[in-house]
């Protein structure tokens, strides 16, 4: 989380250009949004009861339990060309990489985009802090189901947009980690959650693999926004930077778990 602040930091800038990153978590992390409460919504002694990382994102959105999957981040200035000036739109254009990635896998994957008023409510007052329990706005989907969570923030004139791209779920392991009101409320979401949370290694007869992923999508982000790519390496003095700001923030209790 640190690095994707730093590279936000740099971009706003003018001292990098714009950055598409994939990672992974080590350890697993539950990862939960900027406005979330932690005391609230997660269930902290079975997160540190299974070694899991936990922080809080600079981005929104709810909490994502990272394991068994790809994440991107995307830092991009609000005033590049042809950048929607809408957060949804700005999403639709950004995850058209997503879109063309899966199909690079040779999935079907389209749009979601909510059709109803009570759609629309219900992704303006989301019922659960699990991440993966409704598709929001241009969110993908595979065959019905939400496969790639993404979430946003904007700061000093740039977006980040982060996002999770499931190759596996453990379905009792992100149960475990939330609080829920009551067995009958955890209940519906384990019967809920397996129709709108599907790993991509579920949907198709083999097994994809990070490199894989990485190829698939990194082509889908290059056709989509008609870019090249060109590796970054962080010199001494760029590590410092993220190294402090893991200190002063992501790091930190403070930040972590305010209200």
């Amino acid at each position: 989380m640190a690095l994707d602040e730093a590279l936000l930091d740099w971009h706003s800038e003018g001292l990098i250009p714009p950055v598409i990153r994939f990672y992974e978590w080590e350890p697993a992390t539950l990862s939960i949004g900027y406005f979330q409460q932690a005391a609230r919504d997660i269930n902290l002694a079975t997160v540190r009861d299974q070694g899991l990382g936990f922080v809080r994102r600079p981005t929104g959105g709810r909490a994502v339990l990272h394991e068994h999957e790809l994440t991107y981040s995307i830092i991009v200035t609000e005033s590049y060309p042809n950048m929607p000036k809408t957060v949804t739109e700005a999403y639709r254009v950004l995850s058209e990489g997503l879109l063309l990635g899966f199909q690079n896998l040779g999935m079907e994957a389209y749009f979601s985009v909510p059709k109803t008023e009570a759609q629309q409510q219900d992704l303006k007052k989301p019922k659960s802090a699990v991440c993966f329990d409704a598709p929001s706005w241009y969110e993908l989907v595979v065959e019905g189901k939400k496969v790639a969570g993404s979430a946003q923030t904007r700061q000093k004139g740039v977006i980040l947009q982060h996002g999770a791209i499931l190759l596996k779920l453990d379905l009792e392991k992100l149960l475990s980690v939330f609080n829920f009101s009551s067995e009958e409320v955890k209940q519906k979401m384990r019967e809920k959650l397996p129709h709108k949370a599907v790993a991509m290694n579920t949907l198709i007869d083999r097994d994809v693999t990070i490199d894989e992923c990485v190829t698939a999508f990194k082509e889908g982000f290059a056709t989509a926004l008609d870019i090249t790519f060109e590796p970054m390496v962080l010199t001494t003095e760029q590590l410092k930077y993220v190294e402090d700001i893991e200190k002063r923030k992501y790091a930190n209790d403070d930040w972590n778990f305010k209200k």
